[in-house]
């Protein structure tokens, strides 16, 4: 034994919110997917924030379903983090 926690590949979810319905799952991947997911999202501006708990259980949600009430306030927080960061939502809101 090694001590070690074992390998876990990256994983990277995907959420679109357009303001008038419950975010929803647009995407997810594992591994080389959820490195290419993220270069892409670099790569056009999309901000990331790493939440590996919160992206655990949204991994799971079919594609396109609109988040469950449980993980409203955790998908709520991460996107007033982006908001805020993007300048899009004043910094005492």
């Amino acid at each position: 034994m090694s001590g070690q926690p074992p390998y876990k590949p990256p994983l990277a979810v995907a959420l679109e919110y357009d303001h008038e319905t419950t975010p929803r799952v647009t995407a997810v991947g594992q591994g080389d997917a959820a490195e290419r997911m993220q270069e892409i999202a670099r790569q056009h501006g999309v901000p990331l924030v790493e939440n590996p708990q919160l992206a655990a259980a949204l991994s799971r949600l079919p594609l396109d379903q609109e988040i469950p009430e449980q993980l409203y306030r955790a998908v709520a927080e991460v996107l007033s983090y982006i908001l805020r960061t993007s300048g899009k939502l004043g910094a005492g809101k």
